[in-house]
């Protein structure tokens, strides 16, 4: 390992996630393991590059020095950002399994038992039947969750990092509450976010905020496509801020007018949920306990509203194409993981359908401390309410754009010569 002091975290917290994931490398009987997670990967070394499509992998042995294999492009991103030494890389023109196969043999494991995660999304089929059928003296096994393992509970240093993303988390929230106003367009809004995101010390999220208004928030994960917020209608919003990759997310409705009384009992209740969360959860507790509680909660309702999917999910590490980590842990029935010290979660108990038209949320989220849980957000819970007046300017501007957009979309007449 090369010690260098200008990492996310300290250098010995990088020795801490090398050693205890060795000590799992030894509990599986393993003689090393292939990471190719792009999120596992940066956990390991702080390494990352948007050009995560092409393939990467950070081998780890159980007593030698790890290496990684990437696109020659992406060596530099190992060398200015990681305290990995060896480095195997590979040209456009290469063959990319074919390295890390050589690089296999080079440092004497192509006969050992070799850990692969088999559900990687960057380590496709075709290039694990590669590997399969190149590297026959030795015996590979999948490891899937050897690293997750140990992402599953943050460390202080790790918290201490997400508690800067939800600082661009808030900072986008309050942008978007404030511009969510009947006359301009959802673009707006998530222009507004992004731009407040990115101005509190935000980087790029894995997902852009979420931002639908009116009939278009019963539409699952859309966001802004150029329509006009209108008088009397709400807007929903979901932004994750981000950090050094690390994320945070929230959910705030806007109403814009009068609180209707089946939009207020929706208010109420999320807002029962998530105080329950912060009343009764705490370390030992199952994450199906956790999602029966908040789900018997927003389904006691007389306004038609439903919670559809999870309750929550673990967040932390990301990259696109999302920002959960849910694939690790989440709030759902049936599952029996036991909630630590040091884990977060998203807590959404969103309602889809009030009144049959109409998804609203609020959401939270959390880490889970010593004997209970704390939020990383300080904002309020209630809804926003903005007058429900159009301002006249903001629709002369939004009808003049959509008229400019309407002109460049007409065939132009060809011209007589």
């Amino acid at each position: 390992m090369r010690q260098r002091d200008d990492m996310t975290f300290p250098f010995d917290e990088y020795e801490r996630r090398l050693s205890d994931l060795r000590v799992r490398i030894a509990q599986r009987h393993l003689d090393a393991v292939v990471i190719t997670d792009p999120e596992n990967i940066m956990y390991m070394t702080d390494y990352q590059t948007t050009g995560y499509s092409f393939f990467q992998a950070l081998v780890v042995p159980l007593e030698q020095e790890p290496f990684m294999i990437t696109r020659a492009m992406e060596e530099s991103n190992i060398i200015a950002r990681t305290w990995v030494e060896r480095t195997r890389p590979y040209p456009d023109t290469g063959d990319a399994i074919q390295m890390l196969v050589d690089a296999l043999r080079e440092f004497g494991l192509s006969d050992k038992r070799i850990g692969y995660e088999r559900n990687s999304y960057f380590f496709p089929a075709y290039q694990q039947d590669f590997i399969h059928t190149t590297l026959t003296d030795g015996k590979l096994l999948d490891c899937f969750g050897i690293v997750e393992q140990g992402r599953i509970r943050k460390s202080a240093a790790e918290i201490e990092l997400m508690h800067r993303a939800a600082k661009a988390t808030e900072a986008g929230m309050k942008a978007g509450l404030e511009a969510a106003k009947a006359g301009v367009t959802e673009n707006d809004i998530g222009a507004a976010i992004s731009s407040a995101m990115f101005k509190a010390g935000g980087e790029p999220p894995a997902v852009m905020p979420y931002v639908t208004s009116g009939p278009r928030t019963m539409i699952g994960h859309a966001t802004w496509e150029g329509r006009t917020v209108k008088p009397g209608e709400h807007v929903f919003l979901e932004v994750g801020g981000c950090y050094r990759r690390y994320h945070t997310a929230m959910m705030r409705t806007v109403v814009l007018g009068e609180l209707s009384d089946s939009m207020y009992k929706a208010q109420e209740i999320m807002k029962k949920a998530l105080s329950a969360v912060h009343e009764t959860v705490q370390p030992g507790m199952t994450v199906s306990d956790v999602d029966n509680m908040v789900r018997n909660i927003i389904s006691d309702n007389d306004i038609g509203a439903r919670l559809i999917t999870r309750s929550g999910y673990s967040i932390g590490i990301a990259f696109p194409p999302s920002w959960d980590e849910g694939y690790i842990c989440s709030l759902k029935q049936g599952e029996s993981a036991i909630l630590e010290e040091g884990m977060t979660f998203h807590i959404i108990p969103w309602m889809w359908g009030v009144d049959g038209d109409k998804t609203c949320g609020i959401s939270d989220t959390i880490y889970v401390t010593e004997d209970g849980c704390k939020s990383f957000f300080t904002m309020d819970r209630d809804f926003t309410v903005n007058p429900e007046q159009a301002d006249k300017t903001l629709v002369d501007i939004s009808e003049a754009r959509q008229a400019e957009t309407s002109d460049k979309a007409k065939p132009k007449a060809k011209q007589s010569k």
